[in-house]
């Protein structure tokens, strides 16, 4: 049965505040115990985010579908899986939900509760990445929803995600609410508030680009 619009937009915001704590927290451990290795630190960050992607999608498909996501929220409106009115209200869950787990996961660490970042992250290959690492999270969701197994979407969301951290020159932002709250986050996992649009416009592309494809490659007629 499906939840009522406020249950979902609050799984949606709890959901997509944890992730960030995750994706955020674990990089400022990471870097603080890798002692300046950065290929460690990486990993690090890598394996948390890919294990919590796992298990918070599988907690909170059943009330909001999961998707912690504006670029999923917009396939999934522009499949017609969700009314207009909804899909505003996942988009701003979603980004508060994100600027909260980051600010928590500062707190956490005794740092600023939010601060724009200062990491640089600009350049056709950073853009052309993120243009990819959408594509693939947004085809490999549309793909993988067709097998009836509660486990088929968090597993496969979680595991690509894992995968696209290493092989994108960009680390795999590919979700414009992460992109948007990790500027405000001075630390391993942030990226310049002056260098986020041009991410969030390559991801934009890069999920409408895989919502497209996949309903051509997935059309049975």
């Amino acid at each position: 049965m499906k939840q009522k619009l406020s249950k979902r937009l609050a799984a949606e915001f709890i959901g997509t505040a944890m992730l960030l704590a995750t994706v955020v927290g674990s990089g400022i451990m990471a870097e603080r115990l890798a002692g300046g290795n950065g290929a460690v630190a990486l990993l690090a960050n890598t394996i948390a985010t890919g294990a919590a992607l796992f298990a918070l999608i599988l907690s909170f498909s059943q009330i909001s579908g999961a998707h912690f996501n504006p670029a999923v929220t917009m396939c999934e409106a522009i499949n017609r899986s969700i009314k207009l009115r909804e899909t505003i209200g996942y988009v701003f869950a979603q980004l508060a939900g994100a600027i909260t787990g980051v600010a928590a996961a500062n707190a956490m660490f005794d740092l600023p509760v939010l601060l724009a970042s200062t990491k640089v992250r600009t350049g056709g290959s950073q853009w052309f990445s993120e243009f990819i690492a959408t594509f693939g999270l947004i085809a490999v969701i549309i793909a993988v929803s067709r097998i009836r197994s509660q486990f088929a979407v968090p597993a496969a969301a979680a595991a690509y995600i894992t995968a696209a951290y290493w092989f994108t020159a960009s680390t795999s932002f590919a979700n414009p609410a992460v992109t948007v709250a990790r500027s405000l986050t001075d630390t391993f996992a942030g990226i310049r508030p002056l260098d986020a649009p041009a991410f969030i416009a390559a991801q934009i592309v890069g999920a409408l680009a895989a919502t497209f494809v996949l309903r051509w490659l997935l059309d049975e007629k």
